[in-house]
């Protein structure tokens, strides 16, 4: 495969004064005829639904389990393993003696290499049993799973595979005869909590540093969406990963999760989800054993289009940038600030692309926005589409449910938004636009470092030195100038203010999971200092 797999551009290959609409919305026709039909029946058997603790699949402790739905239907697909505090402990023990007396982190780094290879191997290998699992569990559209997600999981499993035997520390010289050196130590046992937007690949950034530091791992799936990294788990002991390196934990984050949060054993957190729920894990963390926390929380990402911008291109990628995953992005551009001189047609052509996108069955062909994950979810954004009528934005086109089954929403655009209501404040995790108006650089740079996150931001325009400008004024972990959403295992990700702390991916990734120790010893005669 390519070396680098750009998701903006791979999601563009895959499909090619107020005012009252409520009227002129009706007279438009929503691309959405494949979310009528009875939904497609998935083609693959759901067989691991197990914890995976020490190498094998065991039930809960308790012998409890919990359903995971089809937001198509929300109809049940599986009644998964529910782990709780009994079955962390069983998973930090096998984690625990995999990481003191096993051959993981005592294996050469070439080794350890060779088996992240063959872990991405078999997972290419499967590559459309475990797309169908993502898309059956997450309601996303099967071909950006199948052609865009599980790819980058193993082109990222590729990536640090690579770094395994090239993590190293220093030789340092001092003020006096000594010999100091730095050794680069795994840090040991690694807790991890994923999110259910993105489910493997989530698993992915987690694993893949971690593994390649020579750590071992309990990990914790999203009640929402446990069937693909279970289904992962199964090709562990193929792929040679001792018994006890990996562990994997379906359950609910006021059990499972906090347990393991908890843990005195576990000496390192990462988590991936709402900033409400990083909090908690950073208290957590600081009141058991103070170990270390990289967090990748909300965002409130602004998407500026100035001026100068080419209307058509900008119009496309802020589509794309709020709407790709039927919202649920935490880098989402949702906050759409456009230049007053050119509002007026990028609302018209904002709202022409909204009501020309396909939602539907995700396993059909062509089909752009599958449905929201859950009940609480949908419920969550249709309050927001609500708040946002009640404040005084002109909804454009959408605002409503799709179909009487299902969690689906029809695409939803909003105009004549201010900085202070909800719609603009909060982060929706919906496919509703939000699109602002402002008169300058300095303007709009104050309104959007004004938002307590600080995930992302996207900037449209075709000069460099306004570019530039914006690139270095906008308070965020990541700035897409003239694209947006473009991802790569080599760069990293993370956010400023409540949008979390450290990086994933890239070089930086690897320092999440690294202990940095000196050495010094004294040099008797040296020949030269």
């Amino acid at each position: 495969m390519a070396a680098r797999v750009f998701l903006s551009r791979s999601v563009h290959l895959l499909s090619k004064g107020k005012r009252s609409h409520l009227g002129r919305i009706a007279a438009y026709k929503y691309s959405t005829a494949a979310a009528l039909e009875d939904p497609i029946k998935p083609t693959v058997n759901v067989d691991h639904t197990k914890l995976f603790i020490n190498g094998q699949f065991v039930d809960s402790a308790s012998g409890k389990t919990f359903p995971t739905l089809d937001p198509r239907t929300g109809e049940v697909i599986a009644h998964i393993a529910e782990g709780d505090a009994e079955d962390i402990n069983r998973a930090v023990a096998a984690a625990r003696k995999a990481f003191d007396e096993g051959p993981w982190p005592r294996m050469t780094a070439y080794e350890r290499s060779k088996i992240l290879l063959r872990l991405a191997d078999l997972i290419e290998k499967h590559n459309d049993q475990i797309a169908t699992l993502e898309t059956w569990d997450t309601g996303k559209p099967y071909a950006q799973a199948a052609k865009i997600e599980v790819p980058m999981v193993v082109r990222l499993l590729h990536y640090y595979a690579g770094w395994a035997d090239k993590i190293h520390g220093m030789t340092i010289p001092a003020d006096g005869p000594y010999h100091v050196q730095t050794l680069h130590e795994p840090i040991g046992v690694a807790g991890q909590i994923i999110p259910w937007n993105f489910p493997l690949l989530m698993f992915s950034w987690k694993i893949g540093p971690a593994l390649a530091c020579g750590n071992t791992i309990v990990l914790k799936t999203a009640e929402q969406t446990p069937l693909s990294a279970l289904y992962v788990a199964n090709l562990l002991q193929e792929a040679g990963l001792p018994e006890g390196v990996l562990n994997i934990i379906s359950g609910f984050g006021a059990t499972a999760g906090a347990s393991l949060c908890s843990h005195m054993d576990v000496d390192k957190l990462a988590f991936t989800g709402s900033t409400d729920t990083g909090k908690t894990i950073l208290e957590l963390a600081a009141k058991s054993n103070l170990k270390p926390v990289t967090l990748e929380l909300g965002g409130k990402s602004p998407f500026i289009v100035c001026e100068d911008a080419d209307i058509d291109t900008a119009v496309e990628q802020a589509h794309f940038a709020l709407f790709f995953n039927q919202g649920q992005c935490c880098c989402a551009g949702s906050r759409t600030y456009v230049h007053e001189k050119v509002y007026d047609e990028f609302l018209e052509k904002a709202k022409a692309r909204a009501l020309k996108r396909v939602v539907g069955d995700p396993f059909k062909s062509g089909t752009e926005q599958g449905p929201q994950i859950d009940s609480k979810q949908f419920d969550k954004i249709m309050k927001y589409i609500r708040s946002g009528v009640d404040s005084g934005a002109t909804l454009e086109t959408g605002g409503e449910q799709f179909g009487k089954k299902g969690y689906y929403i029809k695409p939803t655009v909003f105009s004549n938004v201010k900085d202070d209501m909800l719609i603009a404040q909060d982060e929706i995790f919906g496919p509703v636009q939000s699109i602002l108006k402002f008169r300058d650089l300095d303007e709009v740079v104050r309104r959007a470092n004004s938002s307590r996150y600080g995930l992302a931001a996207g900037v449209f325009s075709q000069n460099i030195d306004t570019a530039n400008t914006l690139a270095r004024a906008l308070r965020v972990g990541t700035v897409w100038i003239n694209c947006f959403d473009t991802f790569d295992a080599t760069i990293p990700f993370g956010g400023y203010k409540m949008s979390g702390q450290g990086r994933e991916k890239g070089e930086y990734g690897l320092r999440n999971y690294l202990q940095v120790k000196a050495v010094v010893t004294p040099l008797k005669n040296p020949a030269w200092l």
